[in-house]
């Protein structure tokens, strides 16, 4: 083929493809361009509400025991019997040991037999400085006599007090050897068992009691809140929510106040006391602390998850007429899942709750079902 031949058919391959072309150019031309609609974003929202709102502070407590004593021997002997076992819960005056009490015994009878010697001599005694006194009287005798007899009475008489004291102090040592709880407690382990001999000097107790109703909550909170705890306390007693864990909560009253602060950590201790009347919370137990200080009433709420955090400040996103606006405000404090508002919403505004992140102001939103909680 010829160089001539070659630019014709080049010529008219491209004529061809132009006819080709042509209708689809006009159908594209001759089409009208539909506007695009406005963006919108799915998003879902809550009404923010007015409503009473506790103001709380938060801790982690330990349990403590209302009082603790640890039971130590006071004379010295073996262990005849052990009454209780351990981990027992014991009434107040509940015989606990009993160290053998017969060499005791022994030493009272003889301390009441002297005291009836003596109480005998010095009736006796009395008797004869009475009949010298009246022979004194008559003449028949010398005074010297007299006070010799008188005398001798006194000082029986002192004897028979010394007795009498010696009886009740071999009583007392008797009653050592019946160990009893002094108050309604919690029974620790014991290392004691029948046939030990234990001395009234022993540094190991023979049993710990621990009195668990009512008890106390110890906890601490930073020492900046103690003018606010203060400052409430002075207005009527202040209400404690104990929880351990996720079992069932347990008020009482805050009873304690330490009078320092905790230079090392900058915390105040206090304590709240409970009941416990169902033995449910034990010493050593940690468990969430709520102290209750006022209830705010009629305060602005929204869910926390509503409240967002920019360059700015705190900001939440609220619905009107179908479009975002951005909205500043002042987060007072978080209570659950909500946020008390002191300025920038009111009651009946609907909060952006989930979708925050794709809006801006003035863009077009689309309520998604489903809301949690409040939402729409």
């Amino acid at each position: 083929m010829t160089m001539k031949d070659r630019k014709g058919l080049l010529k008219r391959l491209v004529a061809a493809a132009c006819l080709f072309a042509l209708p689809f150019a006009a159908i594209s031309c001759g089409a009208k361009k539909e506007p695009q609609k406005p963006r919108s974003a799915p998003v879902r929202i809550a009404a923010a509400i007015q409503k009473d709102v506790p103001l709380e502070m938060t801790a982690i407590g330990e349990m403590e025991a209302f009082s603790s004593v640890a039971v130590r021997p006071q004379v010295d002997g073996p262990v005849l019997k052990v009454h209780f076992s351990e981990g027992q819960y014991v009434e107040k005056g509940e015989l606990l040991f009993t160290i053998d009490p017969r060499p005791f015994e022994v030493a009272l009878k003889a301390a009441e037999a002297q005291l009836a010697r003596d109480m005998a001599q010095a009736d006796n005694a009395a008797a004869d400085a009475g009949r010298y006194e009246e022979l004194v009287r008559k003449g028949y005798v010398a005074q010297s006599q007299y006070e010799q007899f008188r005398a001798a009475a006194e000082a029986l008489k002192a004897t028979v007090r010394a007795d009498a004291a010696a009886v009740e102090n071999a009583k007392l040592t008797l009653g050592y050897c019946y160990i009893r709880a002094p108050f309604a407690g919690k029974t620790g382990s014991t290392a004691f068992d029948s046939g030990n001999i234990v001395r009234a000097g022993d540094q190991a107790p023979l049993v710990t009691i621990y009195q668990v109703e009512p008890i106390y909550a110890s906890f601490t909170l930073p020492e900046q809140s103690l003018p606010a705890i203060r400052g409430y306390m002075a207005k009527g007693g202040l209400k404690v929510r104990v929880s351990p864990g996720a079992s069932a909560d347990y008020e009482g009253k805050l009873t304690f106040v330490d009078n320092a602060v905790d230079r090392a950590t900058g915390t105040i201790r206090l304590k709240a006391t409970l009941k416990n009347s169902e033995k449910a919370l034990w010493p050593g137990q940690f468990v969430n602390v709520v102290l209750r200080l006022d209830i705010e009433k009629g305060a602005v709420v929204v869910p926390s998850q509503a409240v967002m955090t920019g360059q700015s400040g705190e900001y939440v996103f609220v619905v009107k007429d179908g479009k975002a606006q951005e909205r500043k405000v002042e987060a007072e404090r978080t209570y659950g899942n909500e946020t008390v508002i002191r300025k920038g919403v009111a009651p009946g505004d609907e909060v952006v709750t989930d979708g925050q992140l794709q809006l801006v102001p003035g863009m077009n939103v689309e309520i998604k079902q489903g809301s949690p909680g409040q939402g729409k």
